[in-house]
């Protein structure tokens, strides 16, 4: 990231670094592939302050161990293991030692505060990475990291109950996750979405409903997550409530939340929660639930060197399901 300003200022630049060295407890990443996130679009575009210029973006990538730093024993070259977006907590402070590490008061960032995955290698704590089921390929793990993670997190603060009915407000990389996740436990998803191929997946990924961004689905919803960035359907999400619902707004941004109205919108205890990164535990936790459940991830997948054109159709939702940078070229089969 160089400027950071709309896409069509190309804020992303390519350039050329030497090699990272792991450090103690560290790993050193031969990057295959990265998923390309709506939060590399926020920090590219200056919807979140950059934590210092020139930093490689991407924290939902893949590769192969091929060093490790002093004594590290989870990992050994030659492993698959993928890095997300939480790369490290103080372990110290108050959130922490409660078991909130996603609410640490000095985090680091994979992509925001440490270079991440938008690269031919990277470092990573040992500690923070992740172990890749065998069952997907690098560009169906890329997803899992982040959009997949977040998405588990905001399907937990939803507080969904059991066979409940669950409205999806936007249906980009997360949201095609979380819905799969919510159809294979049970429940019944409306997916409220302005891309006329998402709502397309919706329905042939199992919705019961797909329309517009601010339709009204056609029962009230026990429980809804907000993944659009846009905070005009906050209200909208809350009307579509029934009493005792949940909303969950599951991005790092949003725009201006318009005044709420007590009356249609808040009362019979209808409650807003926010979703904030996530733990270790959520990672570990989803990672081997998608790997049970066999989620059918949609990729479209960029070359290495076309990332900003990747976050360029994202801004424009021009991508259905999650966008991926093959980092490495792909081997042929001997």
């Amino acid at each position: 990231m160089d400027e950071p300003g709309p896409m069509s200022t190309h804020p992303l630049v390519q350039g050329s670094r030497a090699t990272p060295r792991p450090g103690a407890h560290e790993l050193l990443v031969e990057v295959s592939v990265c998923g390309v996130c709506r939060t590399d679009l926020h920090l590219a575009e200056g919807d979140l302050a950059p934590h210092h210029r020139r930093v490689v973006p991407g924290h939902e990538a893949v590769g192969v161990v091929i060093e490790t730093g002093t004594d590290c024993s989870r990992f050994k070259p030659g492993d698959r293991v993928g890095v997300a977006w939480l790369g490290a907590a103080c372990g110290r402070c108050r959130y922490c030692r409660r078991g909130d590490e996603n609410l640490c008061s000095s985090p680091v960032f994979t992509g925001w505060d440490r270079d991440g995955g938008y690269a031919e290698h990277m470092t990573v704590a040992e500690d923070f990475a992740y172990p890749v089921p065998a069952v997907f390929t690098d560009e169906q793990a890329a997803p899992l990291l982040c959009s997949g993670i977040i998405g588990y997190r905001a399907l937990k603060r939803a507080a969904l109950p059991v066979g409940g009915r669950l409205g999806i407000y936007g249906f980009g990389s997360s949201a095609h996750i979380t819905a799969q996740l919510a159809i294979r436990q049970g429940a019944s998803v409306f997916v409220m979405t302005r891309s006329e191929s998402a709502r397309k997946l919706a329905l042939e990924l199992g919705a019961e409903y797909a329309g517009g961004a601010g339709d009204n689905p056609p029962v009230p919803l026990d429980s809804a997550i907000l993944f659009a960035p846009a905070g005009d359907l906050v209200p909208v999400a809350l009307r579509a409530l029934d009493r005792g619902g949940t909303l969950a707004i599951a991005g790092i941004h949003l725009t201006a939340i318009p005044a709420l109205d007590y009356g249609r919108e808040l009362f019979f205890e209808r409650q807003v929660r926010s979703v904030t990164a996530n733990t270790r535990a959520d990672g570990e936790e989803f990672l081997a639930l998608a790997a049970r459940l066999s989620l059918a991830l949609t990729t479209t997948t960029y070359p290495f060197d076309a990332a900003d054109r990747a976050l360029e159709d994202l801004a424009a939702d021009r991508v259905t399901g999650s966008a991926v940078l093959r980092v490495r070229p792909e081997q042929a089969p001997s």
